[in-house]
């Protein structure tokens, strides 16, 4: 879900409508800029979507785990869990790597009793343990809660434009999706007892495709074929009819849903507008318009771009461009991050937005990468832009932007006025507290 690219400098912006929570007070800068349609997806009362990604490796990378989401409140307030991500293979089929973690993290560790969603310790023989159990758990004692695996990804989009090439690799392509991911058929692996038929069935009742990008621009190992752009509204169209004939089968519902990119010219590249037709949802990256990569600070998820600088990436923009582009508005959430974007050797000019930087800031979640958890607690002063929904850190060295409760609450609103889909965060480990969560979900209700 989250993709660099190199963004040019952009200088001579004017700083107006910030407020600076400082230790001693509070400045203030002053002024005033300013198709066939799916309904089978969970949505809140209002019909307004929340949805949230749960990185299924930060499980055991940080410890973060489906009991999390339960434990801070996230799975009472949010309306489809988004697991992030199913693989697609070489061949072009959806696949659980062997060689991988994932098959024991996901299905075949055994969680003690402390580490469950309901107390109870599994078993060793039983078919499916991991993380997927602990969801299965959770969505039971959760009725509201959805579930959609997401495919692809910033890293593992390599091998899609070979699994959409042709009608017979789009019909397996899809069909071994809907096999291991919503039937549940797992394999056995590595000589654990868990998988087999219908062994994780019922967990998934969603697919989301994130193939970064049909168009190119993705990741540099990506196999790109100048037809991807019309494979993916075939392949689109594909899963629709598997699913709806699986509806069919199980008197079910399963939602379909893209994630989109927020560039102007990837937008174009990548997406025939009939696509959107068989989705009954997208989502799109309100955020990484920018980052360390620019040797000059910005704001990586701002809502709005500055008065005089509209070819400036934001949010809006972004959903301006896919509203043209014929997504309708109803099905389009805006996603924004639960992770900052950070630069160090920054100059002081302005509080460091928009100033000169040697480099990248140190971040917990990668170079330059940190989440909000983490930004929250850190020292400096604070800078809160009203006018733009905006925020950043700055401690005389090191520049940080990302989004606080605040800025949810701005963008939820924005989606209210402007009557867009729902909102969407990456991710839910970065949320600990689901303080992000919580400003997503009560800035969606009807007053």
């Amino acid at each position: 879900m989250s993709a660099q690219r190199q963004t040019a400098p952009r200088k001579g912006r004017v700083l107006i409508g910030v407020v600076a929570a400082v230790a001693l007070g509070t400045l203030f800068f002053g002024a005033f800029t300013r198709v066939v349609d799916y309904t089978g997806s969970p949505v809140g009362e209002d019909g307004l979507r929340r949805l949230a990604y749960f990185a299924d490796w930060n499980t055991a990378n940080r410890g973060y785990s489906i009991k999390d989401v339960r434990d801070s409140g996230a799975a009472d307030r949010i309306t489809r869990l988004m697991w992030a991500f199913g693989e697609v293979s070489e061949e072009g089929r959806c696949f659980i790597d062997p060689e991988a973690d994932q098959p024991w993290e996901i299905y075949q560790r055994r969680y003690e009793a402390g580490e469950s969603v309901d107390g109870e310790a599994d078993t060793y023989e039983q078919e499916l343990a991991g993380s997927l159990n602990q969801l299965r758990k959770l969505r039971e004692e959760t009725p509201s809660l959805a579930a959609s695996i997401s495919l692809g990804g910033w890293n593992t989009s390599t091998y899609f434009s070979r699994a959409v090439r042709t009608e017979e690799s789009r019909e397996e392509f899809v069909a071994s999706c809907i096999d291991l991911w919503i039937r549940g058929n797992l394999p056995r692996m590595n000589d654990e007892p868990q998988g087999g038929q219908g062994a994780a069935a019922g967990v998934f009742d969603g697919i989301d495709l994130d193939w970064e990008w049909p168009g190119g621009s993705g990741h540099p190992d990506n196999v790109e074929h100048p037809d991807d752009p019309r494979n993916f509204t075939l392949v689109v169209q594909e899963f629709r009819r598997q699913l709806d004939a699986l509806e069919e089968e199980t008197g079910e519902e399963y939602a379909l849903s893209a994630s989109l990119a927020n560039d102007a010219e990837i937008i174009e590249a990548s997406y025939e507008p009939e696509v959107f037709a068989s989705i009954d949802f997208a989502t799109v990256q309100g955020y990484d318009f920018t980052g360390s990569w620019s040797r000059t600070t910005d704001h990586h998820s701002q809502l709005y771009a500055p008065t005089g600088d509209d070819d400036d990436p934001s949010s809006d923009r972004a959903v301006r461009q896919l509203l043209g582009h014929g997504l309708p508005a109803d099905k389009l959430v805006l996603g924004f991050p639960g992770f900052g974007r950070g630069w160090s050797g920054v100059s002081p000019e302005g509080f460091g937005r928009y100033a000169p930087a040697q480099g990248p800031a140190e971040g917990d979640y990668g170079e330059a990468t940190d989440s909000y958890g983490d930004l929250r607690d850190r020292p400096g002063q604070r800078f809160f832009d009203p006018v733009h929904g905006a925020y950043w850190l700055y401690d005389g060295d090191e520049w940080w932007t990302y989004d606080t409760p605040k800025i949810v609450r701005m963008k939820g609103e924005y989606v209210r006025r402007e009557e867009l889909g729902g909102l969407m965060l990456w991710n839910l480990d970065m949320d600990p507290d689901a303080e992000l969560v919580e400003a997503m979900d009560e800035s969606l209700e009807e007053d």
